[in-house]
């Protein structure tokens, strides 16, 4: 499906060929999936990383729970969410950095501060 839309954008207009690709790859089946369909077709730039204490992260969801409706933004989910996290995604991160592609952004930060970084990066990246 990615491999589809990104051609279909590319031969909409040549000069759209950056792509931001938010939480993939999240586990191993992802990136052998990845690696097998784009091979030869698209390069992993950098990962964006935004990088946070589990229990900024946790408090940040359980306030964002008290008004999103999202029945998962409970402790008991949310641990449930950091365990799979560490299990299958940080791997796949962490490969990633080995190859000098992670950009790491303090996510502890305020969100202009988080933004600002962002936008360096991006910016340097090209």
């Amino acid at each position: 499906l990615f491999y589809q839309a990104m051609d279909q954008t590319m031969a909409g207009n040549s000069q759209k060929n950056k792509f931001l690709i938010d939480g993939f790859p999240r586990n191993e089946d992802n990136l052998q999936g990845w690696n097998k369909t784009m091979d030869g077709k698209a390069d992993v730039s950098f990962v964006l990383f935004f990088d946070c204490d589990n229990e900024i992260c946790i408090g940040r969801c359980l306030e964002r729970g008290k008004s999103s409706g999202r029945s998962d933004d409970n402790r008991q989910s949310l641990e449930k969410r950091l365990h799979t996290y560490l299990q299958s995604t940080k791997p796949i991160i962490d490969l990633y950095e080995r190859m000098g592609k992670v950009r790491k952004v303090d996510a502890s930060k305020s969100v202009d501060e988080v933004f600002e970084k962002v936008v360096q990066i991006f910016d340097k990246e090209g």
